[in-house]
């Protein structure tokens, strides 16, 4: 009998090497394409499924300051290299990039990453260039961030890394971030690939940059910690990398248990938790700086002591410590529902700070007391009892204060930072 089923797979049998050919260069081409186009981090998750993404450094971005503003020469067509020191190391990055305060658009026309060498100079055989949608230049508009496509880099935990903007037009009102504690420069022209900056005009500010993601065990996760200038590092050391956030990632890093623990810092200088001082207020920001961030398992709040010190008379502390109170209970049940576990930090004492008054020290009383023995927070840091004087807990440790009665010095921000349990993280 005939059988055409026979007969075709005869026929299919005799071109089969043919097609076999034709069809494995057609599908070696479509990978190729599809692997260039999503880059080293889609190979990363297909070949290590035990990876994942994690922010590694952060700082808050906020509109900054006229007087904070970038020195001449400026930014618009013009490098400015800064650099940041990462929490946990991994071999992929991706970095954003905010225009969110500015009413201008921001281009970026090639933007680099290498090591940092110190004094503005970097490994060059590290420089890495970085991609947006496949594209070395990346217009940021009002408003918005960008993100940059993956890229395959490898640093090690608590390496200081070194970001390289050669800037198109620019805004003249500035996203950045002025509590920097970090020295950047700035140099005239295209000098996005030079080794060091010499010459370049200088700024304690952190400008455009926001966020820096990296390729991490599975394991890996993030503490966000959402402050004002304590948490932002005021008294710490410029260039040291000793705010109590750095000290904290440190500790973290030392103790086997935690090193694949980041440290994001979402502490701005003079900010608010109710309403908006000097950038947006904790609570308009909370999704932004917490439950946006990547990979955060963890929030310490240590805010309020701004909204209380600027309270206006006996009624008003009062109602700026139960409106805290309602703040911090929003978001904790924000963060519980995204499953962070949120720890609750005391305010410490400013006892003859220019915050000090009698109704301002009821209503710190007030809201140290609630976070204490609500129960709300997954667990308390109680920095109030850390660093008070015990022979007037009213006032600051004379050794941990800068002399304000208010900021922490070094040594206050290495107490903080001691203060608090690792084990909260295992």
């Amino acid at each position: 009998m005939y059988n055409k089923t026979f007969m075709h797979n005869i026929t299919v049998s005799r071109h089969f090497p043919y097609f076999y050919i034709v069809l494995t260069a057609l599908a070696i081409l479509l990978f190729t394409f599809f692997f260039a186009a999503c880059g080293d981090s889609y190979l990363k998750d297909i070949s290590n499924p035990d990876k994942v993404w994690v922010g590694t450094w952060s700082t808050a971005p906020q509109l900054v300051e006229p007087h904070n503003n970038p020195p001449s020469p400026g930014l618009s067509n013009n490098s400015l290299r800064q650099i940041v020191r990462v929490s946990i190391g991994g071999d992929s990055l991706r970095l954003r990039f905010s225009n969110e305060f500015s009413e201008s658009p921001v281009t970026m026309n090639a933007v680099r990453v290498a090591l940092s060498a110190g004094d503005g100079a970097i490994d060059t055989t590290t420089d890495k260039g970085l991609r947006f949608n496949g594209k070395t230049e990346v217009t940021i508009e009002p408003g918005t961030v960008v993100k940059s496509d993956p890229f395959h880099f490898v640093v090690e935990p608590r390496s200081d890394l070194a970001i390289t903007i050669y800037f198109g037009d620019t805004s003249p009102d500035v996203t950045g971030h002025p509590g920097s504690r970090t020295t950047s420069y700035i140099l005239t022209g295209n000098k996005v690939s030079a080794e060091d900056f010499s010459g370049a005009v200088t700024t304690d500010h952190w400008y455009i940059i926001n966020s820096i993601d990296v390729v991490a065990m599975e394991s890996a996760a993030a503490v966000a910690i959402l402050g004002n200038s304590i948490t932002d590092g005021r008294g710490s050391g410029t260039n040291k990398q000793n705010r109590w956030p750095d000290e904290l990632a440190r500790r973290l890093h030392e103790n086997p248990g935690t090193r694949l623990v980041a440290v994001l810092n979402q502490g701005i200088g003079g900010n608010c938790v109710l309403r908006e001082c000097l950038g947006p207020s904790a609570l308009s920001r909370f999704d932004r700086d917490v439950i946006e961030a990547t990979g955060v398992r963890w929030l310490i709040i240590f805010e309020g002591i701004n909204d209380i010190g600027q309270a206006q008379g006996p009624e008003g502390s009062e109602k700026i410590a139960d409106d805290l109170i309602v703040a911090y209970e929003q978001m904790i049940d924000s963060a519980h529902a995204r499953g962070i576990r949120v720890f609750g930090a005391t305010l410490m004492p400013f006892g003859g700070s220019f915050y000090d008054s009698p109704e301002h020290e009821a209503a710190r009383t007030k809201v140290n007391e609630w976070i204490r023995d609500s129960g709300r927070f997954d667990a308390v840091i109680d920095l109030d009892e850390a660093l008070r004087d015990p022979e007037n807990p009213k006032k600051l440790l004379p050794e941990s204060d800068t002399g304000d009665h208010l900021h922490p010095n070094e040594a206050g921000h290495r107490m903080i930072a001691e203060a608090v349990d690792l084990s909260l993280f295992k």
